[in-house]
């Protein structure tokens, strides 16, 4: 029988490529989406016709109080669409950007963000785990960010260093249960900040061109540039470099 995935936020960007690469497996994908259903079902659409079953929930991962009724709602799609009440592997990816300077961010900003990368992330693991086979794999996504200070991004990066904490004593936790518990950080391009200091070169692919936080990297070619100087690739990374990382660690 094949192993079933949930990715938040995989409608699109990395999240979809998560899910895609993850379906060549045979492994079988449930994504959430927030707002783009179209792209949502596209994405369920391909890994139909590669032979895998899949289907797509809608869910705001920064609002808590609406998981049980997704919950509710996971529940009845993996007994009707899947044979089965359980999960194998829990991808938590769904995030937004924002670049914001420290004397301008409001309470607003400040929630938003923590809700959706940390809080979120948080509760919805925590409500998951009885619906997690033994052996699952649990992937939090983090970012290069904790490793560098990029001017607007205290907020951001702030949040993504908790979850690394946060990921080491759900490891500990879930370890008797045969479970693995991972931190995946993309946009790893600290020599971009720090350019003459061997100590931070990196063998990652750098920051990843997607639509994430206003398409920053890809609409920018003076980004792109640099960040391409600064990488071992010389490139700036893609989607594709990161969803072979997610199906390895759920191997």
């Amino acid at each position: 029988m094949s192993k079933i995935a949930l990715i938040t936020g995989g409608s699109r960007g990395l999240g979809k490529d998560m899910a895609l690469r993850l379906a060549q497996t045979k492994c079988d994908i449930i994504i959430t989406y927030q707002s783009k259903l179209e792209e949502a079902n596209d994405v369920v659409s391909q890994i139909r016709e590669m032979g895998q079953r899949a289907t797509a929930l809608k869910l705001d991962v920064g609002k808590v109080k609406i998981f049980d009724d997704f919950l509710s709602k996971l529940h009845s799609c993996l007994l009707q669409e899947f044979q089965t009440d359980k999960l194998d592997f829990l991808i938590n990816n769904a995030g937004i950007g924002a670049t914001i300077p420290i004397a301008q961010v409001t309470e607003e900003d400040f929630d938003r963000l923590v809700n959706i990368h940390f809080k979120g992330v948080y509760f919805l693991t925590q409500k998951l785990l009885p619906h997690l086979n033994d052996g699952g794999r649990i992937i939090n996504i983090s970012s290069g960010t904790t490793r560098f200070a990029n001017p607007g991004y205290s907020v951001y990066a702030s949040a993504k260093s908790v979850i690394e904490t946060f990921t080491r004593y759900l490891a500990k936790e879930v370890g008797a249960r045969g479970m693995t518990a991972n931190v995946l950080a993309p946009f790893g391009f600290s020599t971009l900040l720090m350019p003459g200091n061997p100590s931070t070169a990196s063998a990652s692919p750098g920051a990843i061109e997607t639509d994430f936080n206003n398409a920053t990297v890809r609409s920018n070619p003076q980004i792109k540039a640099m960040i391409a100087s600064n990488t071992a690739l010389g490139r700036v990374g893609q989607a594709e470099d990161i969803g072979g990382i997610v199906a390895f660690l759920c191997s």
